[in-house]
């Protein structure tokens, strides 16, 4: 189950390189030339028969001028979630919690001795948790 969402991601990765490509009307090879690969590696990128690596996605965004979060836009949150994903907006959303909100401001109001007892409690009950 695990290889069909990883293959779902790369083709929506490769749906999002064409699609950028061709929003700024770049071939497949002058996408190559820029990224200093053949074009038929753009080809197997967009259709998904090689994945893309974590520098190479870098890359492209740059060419393409788009951020590196572009290519995961779209994801759904469990496809998100298998990558080990937190897209901006979930991780803003914790934090602007009244619950996360009121923990850092009663955190701070401690002194630098309590805090790190709090923390190495918190650290603890999670343990107990995962265990």
């Amino acid at each position: 189950m695990a290889g069909d969402s990883m293959d779902e991601i790369d083709i929506h990765l490769g749906r999002r390189l064409r699609r950028r490509r061709r929003l700024l009307g770049l071939t497949q090879q002058e996408l190559a030339h820029a990224c200093g690969v053949r074009f038929q590696q753009i080809q197997k990128y967009e259709c998904a028969a090689n994945r893309m690596s974590a520098a190479r996605l870098w890359q492209l965004a740059a060419v393409l001028e788009v951020p590196v979060s572009y290519f995961y836009e779209g994801l759904t949150r469990d496809q998100r979630e298998t990558m080990g994903i937190e897209t901006a907006s979930s991780a803003n959303e914790t934090l602007a919690s009244k619950e996360t909100q009121d923990l850092i401001h009663a955190n701070y109001q401690l002194g630098e001795r309590p805090r790190r007892r709090l923390l190495d409690l918190a650290k603890a009950m999670n343990g107990e948790i995962e265990a």
